[in-house]
Parts: C-alpha cells; structure tokens; sequence
C-alpha cells in the first residue's frame, strides 16, 4: 500500500502529465468510437447523440466543481505535509458528489425530453436521443463519484493508476456496444440505447476499481458514516475552489449549448459537421487539459509547500510548452482531417464543414492551451474568482453575440461559431496571463495556506520582489 505523499520537489510536469493525457483521451475514446458506431446507423443518429451528450457534459461540470475544489485544496495539504487534513477533504469530497450525482441522475432522467427540445433537437431525431439520454443521465450518480475518487488520486500525483483504469473502461465500453449496438451473440439490436447501456456498464467497473484504488493508493477507506457526516468545514474549502470553477466551466458549456443551437437553426448537416468535428477537436484539446492538470498538481503542492517562487516559474514553464504542442498538434491535425473525418461520413457538405472547422482550430487550440493552463494555474493558488467573473464576461459579452451575428445574421455559418470562440479563448488567455504575470494570485496562495496545520506547514518562501504580507 502506497500511502507516503508526494515530494512537490520531485513532481516534474511530464511525469504528470502524460498519464493525464492518455486517460483524458481514453476518455475521450470513449466518445469517439460511440460516435464511429453510430455513424454506421445514420448521421442523423450522430447528430441526436452529439447534442444528447451535451447535457451529459453539462452534468459532468456540476460533479467537477467538486472535483477540482478538493484536487487543489489536497494538494495543499500535501504539499504542507498535513496529510490527516487531506484524508478529511478527500472523504468529504466523495461523499458531498454522491448526493450531488444522485439529484442530477434523477432530474436529467425525468426531463430527458424536454430538455432535448430546449436545445432545439429536431423532433425527427428525439427517437434516438430520448432514451439514450434517460439511461446515461439516470446513472450519472456513478460518474460524480468516479470523478471525485479520481481527483483525490491525482492530487496524490497518482496519475498511472487512474489512467489505467480508463484504459479498462474503454475495452468494456467497446466490447458491450459491439454486443448491444450490433446484436451479436443473437442478442438484440438496441441501436443507439444500446451505447448507453454499455456506457453504464463501464461506469460501474469504472468505479468499482477506483474505490479499491483510494484504499491501496491513499489508505482511506470509505465507509457508509462518509456519505452521510458531512461536515461544514472541508465543504466550505472546497467550495471556495470549486464554485467559481463549475460557475467558470458551465457558463463556458452553457454558451456552447447555445451556440450549438445556432448551428442546429443551420439544419441537420451543420449539427452532423459540428458533432464530428467535435470529436476530433476534444483530441487536440487533451493537450492543454493535460498540462493545465499537471500544472495545477505542481503549482498546488508548490503553494502548499510555501515556496511560491517554484509556482510562478511552473506555470510560465508549462504555458509555453502547451503553446508549441498545441500547434504542432493542431497543425497535424487540420492536414489529416480530410481522410480521418472520411472515416465518419461520405456526405460532402458534412465532410467540407468539418474539415473547415478543423483548419480553423490550428488557431482555436492555440489560444485555448493559452487560457486553460494559465486558468488551472491561477486556480491552483486559490484565485479562482477572477477566472469565473472574466470567463463569464468574454464569453456572453464576445463569444455567443459573435457567434450568432457571424454565423447567423452575416451567414458565415459554422466558420463564424469557430471565428467568434477564437477570438473568446485568445481574449481569456492574454487577461489571465498578465494577472499572473502580476503575481495578483500571491494573496491567495497565502490564504489557502493559512488553513494548513500549522505543526507541519512549514514558512512561505516569498517571491522575489515580494513583500511578505499576511492572509
């Protein structure tokens, strides 16, 4: 059993991150070979599954406020060696996202429906849609839990362990939609609610395998008593992480439920071009979420450790190392997209449109890793306000408005959806690397730091040209 924290002095950003970036996109495998299958039915089954797992995505974010709350504020601990304070956050975490993933499961079940229509779903596509989104949205329980017992493992920098366990995922998720989808074994054909079911079945192994993996990795054993003795403090804690994260992420897919209702208005080819496109695009994206995670352990052990000079010089280091990965990659991508987006479809006006949207997104990426990775790194140190209030700002006072005036009103299309996001991300990551550069974060390490025991939290290392201040 391997329960000794980590060395914040050991912890490098490759070693970090590429397990980060192997499970994420097994994740997001997960997505893609739904997707892949499904296009052997119809497009219009891919473009009912595409805004179908929106509201999926939306769900996801509400779990992740709590996850990336306790991530931070763990690594905190950690880094301050205080590591019953950690063990308390972690319990606290799991058990607060339970209930939270309990209230979601039901109400998204209950209102699959309505829902699909209040994102302008044509009807003709509501029957495939309507039961996928009923299954996988009445057991995203699993999922708000899957994600709080992962990120107590990351903060611990137990990035392998997790990254395998999605691996498995993946192969059950793949296995059971080959039976269910196709009917093999005399089995019989399920179609699209046949995706939902093995997704099911792979969150259950899912999570099954991580709670075994907090008990071996971390030493704690959840017992009943956690779900329910939930106290104040840890919560608030989190909380103060974690609410302006979720308020930051959910305006963020909030306006990209509303800009992919533009794109619905466009018909049904755009909604096709758009949810392939996505597919692709998330593979690239996997770069800045990677390293904005790695960053965030590192910059969050840093901070716990007192030595605030290691979190500047990390996030500096890790926002230009995303920036030339981003574009290789982004590069890379916009040349093979013809023959890999073949692979999906042979309609020619799909095909076109998301080709297009892929040669656009040697920009999008670029100034996305610019944003997230500074975002990550900022929130890492306990500012996490100001992300929230100049995300909320740039995307429903740039983004959705240029969205829909390009788009719509000038007949740009989905180029005009793309252009306008770009011009959000670039926005987003210039302001949120001068505050960095700044060192406006410095107050806000202190403070989160001022709740460390203060036995073992040993004395802040300031920043050179800092005067010390008190939290």
């Amino acid at each position: 059993m391997s329960t000794t924290p980590p060395n914040p002095q050991k912890l490098t950003l490759l070693a970090l991150a590429w397990p980060i970036f192997v499970e994420q996109g097994l994740r997001i495998l997960i997505g893609t070979v739904d997707t892949f299958m499904v296009s052997h039915i119809s497009d219009g089954a891919v473009a009912a599954l595409g805004v179908a797992h929106q509201v999926v995505y939306i769900s996801i974010i509400l779990f992740n406020f709590i996850g990336i709350g306790s991530s931070v504020v763990i690594t905190h601990h950690l880094g301050g060696n205080d590591r019953p304070g950690a063990d308390r956050i972690s319990r606290a975490a799991i058990g607060v996202n339970s209930w939270i993933g309990l209230c979601v499961s039901v109400g998204v079940a209950a209102s699959a429906e309505p829902l699909l229509r209040l994102m302008q779903l044509p009807d003709a596509l509501l029957a495939y849609a309507v039961p996928f989104l009923t299954l996988m949205g009445g057991t995203l329980f699993l999922e708000a839990q899957n994600i709080a017992m992962a990120a107590t493992l990351r903060a611990h920098a137990h990035t392998r362990p997790v990254m395998l366990t999605t691996g498995l995922q993946n192969v059950v998720n793949v296995a059971f939609n080959a039976v269910f989808l196709f009917g093999l074994f005399g089995l019989p054909k399920l179609g699209v609610p046949g995706v939902a079911v093995s997704g099911v079945i792979s969150r259950l192994v899912c999570f099954v395998i991580l709670r075994q993996l907090v008990l071996q990795k971390t030493g704690i054993r959840l017992l009943p008593a956690d779900y329910f003795r939930l106290k104040l403090s840890p919560l608030r804690r989190i909380l103060r992480i974690g609410l302006p994260a979720a308020g930051e992420n959910l305006s963020y897919f909030m306006a990209l439920v509303v800009t992919t209702t533009f794109a619905s208005r466009m018909g049904e080819s755009s909604i096709a071009a758009l949810a392939y496109s996505r597919q692709i695009t998330m593979w690239v994206l996997l770069f800045a979420i990677s390293i904005g995670l790695g960053t965030e352990i590192l910059v969050g052990h840093s901070v716990g450790a007192g030595d605030m000079e290691r979190a500047h010089r990390e996030l500096l280091a890790s926002v230009k190392k995303g920036l030339a990965w981003a574009l290789g990659v982004s590069v890379l991508v916009a040349l093979a997209a013809p023959f890999v987006l073949g692979q999906f479809t042979s309609d020619p006006e799909v095909l076109a449109g998301a080709v297009r949207l892929q040669q656009l997104g040697i920009l999008l990426e670029t100034g996305r890793v610019f944003n997230v990775v500074t975002v990550n790194g900022l929130r890492a140190t306990g500012d996490a306000r100001f992300p929230l209030l100049m995300g909320a700002c740039s995307v429903w006072g740039l983004w959705v408005p240029l969205a829909w005036w390009l788009g719509l009103h000038q007949g740009w299309g989905l180029s005009g959806l793309c252009v306008a996001m770009i011009c959000d991300e670039w926005l987003r990551g210039l302001i949120n690397y001068t505050r960095w550069k700044r060192r406006s974060w410095v107050k806000h390490a202190l403070l989160s730091r001022a709740h460390l025991a203060p036995s073992v939290a040993p004395a802040p290392v300031e920043l050179a040209g800092e005067l010390p201040s008190r939290p």
